[in-house]
């Protein structure tokens, strides 16, 4: 296999739903098909396969696998495994019209589906003998429900293309009835050490089985990690995500399309921060490895296909600091721990981070003074009470209250602006919109303002009004 010739291409799930777009606009693009090839394609499930899979992302709305956890679910995970049997088939009943690709495609997926099925009744009955605990197994079972999305997909996409005339090549990282369990990097040399770039297209499934566990720490962000790796291993000279939309200065939908622009280039500090926010340009995992291997990773919509999208490598600063993107997270419950012991007494904090670290909630920023700690947690009311109960527990003399507060934060590669905060605060006081806490770190790549839920839009565009739009054309830079 050539190296450093070839790009890694990741294709989310809202642009894999729309063929005839990833085809022409991502596929093709123009190229003769000599320039087909020297690319690799690491695939998203359809959009909401995956929700109908595990549980909705947003909505909390269980899937096979929620179903399957809860012991009192008895066969509904079963019904509802037929349900995902028809709902992929209609879906290939829209990609293939020739009855005998889509009879392939059906088959395919049919044979995948009930194989799980037949595993999962295996493992009910199994664990109905008191020595053998479903809790155990269920990280297994999510990633085994979880494979099945880019499995289909990915086929799919291959079967199309070689039907077109395009020399594609499914490989399937899934593991399915695989013999021996690899770590990824020594999966992927194996999967791609047969692949003769120059002349094959390979379509390869995001989510990849191997000895770590990827959604041990990825969960849903799998495919990233998959992505990245697939980028290093091979020697990518670049690195490529195609989403349903431009990476920009700001959310359109709340600012406004004719408000907002693209961003040309920024660095991989600036996407941790927006990974940190839920906003994800690239997992910081899955980011690390590029940055270490100089890789550089760019933003493409799909559905302009003629715009270069948005350079990301380590070593950009902008030419002079300003403000980049207006992000945040409206999604954020804040856990406010008043102890008046905490005075002096050193622990308090890791105690606290021990609980949320027991209950898997992630927290976005935190803020303490001499006897209060407050956690920004990202997480469902859920677990939020959860964690309550076990630092009132942890705590008993304290004060424990929580409240849902939005996060907004302004971000750039350099943000050293003179006067930038009280511009800021300036902008968001003509607004009526109170400021809860602030944060700016002295690496100067974000300053972050929580307020109050409801304010979250109206903050984003106050923000974005003052430290953006005066600027705009300073920041359509097109990316090398």
């Amino acid at each position: 296999m050539t190296s450093e010739q070839h790009t890694v291409e990741k294709i989310g799930g809202t642009s894999m739903s729309n063929y005839e777009a990833v085809r022409d606009n991502i596929i093709l693009g123009g190229r003769e098909q000599d320039d087909l090839y020297q690319r690799i394609f690491v695939v998203s499930a359809y959009g909401g396969v995956t929700d109908e899979l595990l549980e909705h992302k947003k909505t909390g709305e269980p899937g096979v696998y929620a179903l399957f956890a809860d012991a009192e679910s008895d066969w509904a995970w079963g019904d509802d495994l037929t349900k995902l049997i028809q709902f992929l088939t209609d879906i290939n009943g829209e990609l293939f019209p020739d009855p005998m690709l889509k009879q392939q495609a059906d088959q395919f997926i049919t044979d995948r589906i009930e194989g799980v099925r037949g595993c999962l009744i295996d493992l009910q009955r199994l664990c109905s003998y008191g020595q053998f605990q479903l809790e155990e197994h269920l990280l297994t079972v999510r990633e085994m429900l979880a494979g099945i999305g880019e499995a289909h997909s990915a086929f799919n996409t291959a079967l199309k293309l070689q039907q077109e005339g395009i020399n594609a090549r499914f490989v399937d990282l899934t593991g399915w009835r695989d013999n021996e369990l690899l770590p990824l990097d020594e999966k992927l040399k194996q999967a791609f050490d047969a692949v003769d770039l120059s002349r094959e297209l390979p379509i390869v499934t995001g989510y990849a089985q191997c000895k770590e566990g990827l959604m041990r720490t990825f969960d849903r962000g799998y495919s990233e990690m998959t992505f990245s790796r697939v980028a290093v291993i091979t020697n990518a000279r670049e690195a490529i995500i195609h989403k349903e939309y431009h990476l920009s200065s700001a959310d359109p939908n709340i600012v406004g399309a004719d408000k907002v622009v693209p961003l040309g280039r920024t660095n991989y500090d600036v996407a941790d921060q927006l990974a940190n926010l839920g906003m994800e340009a690239i997992h910081p995992r899955a980011g690390k490895g590029m940055r270490q291997n100089e890789i550089p990773l760019r933003v493409m919509n799909t559905f302009e296909p003629e715009h270069t999208g948005t350079l990301i490598t380590g070593d950009y600063v902008s030419e002079k600091p300003q403000v980049e993107i207006i992000a945040g997270n409206k999604g954020v419950f804040a856990i406010e721990v008043f102890d008046q012991d905490m005075q002096g007494e050193p622990g308090s904090d890791r105690r606290i981070l021990e609980v949320l670290g027991r209950f898997k909630v992630r927290f976005v920023s935190k803020d303490t003074n001499a006897n209060t700690i407050t956690h920004y947690v990202d997480s469902t009311l859920k677990h939020v009470k959860r964690v309550v109960r076990a630092l009132k527990d942890e705590f008993p003399n304290a004060e424990i209250s929580t409240r849902k507060v939005a996060i907004v934060s302004a971000i750039g590669s350099d943000i050293k602006v003179s006067g930038i905060l009280s511009r800021s605060v300036k902008a968001l006081a003509d607004e009526d919109i109170s400021v809860l806490a602030l944060h700016q770190c002295m690496r100067q790549v974000d300053i972050q303002f929580v307020v109050d839920e409801d304010a979250y839009e109206k903050t984003i565009v106050a923000l974005h009004g003052a430290l953006i739009e005066p600027h705009n054309h300073e920041y359509a830079i097109v990316a090398a």
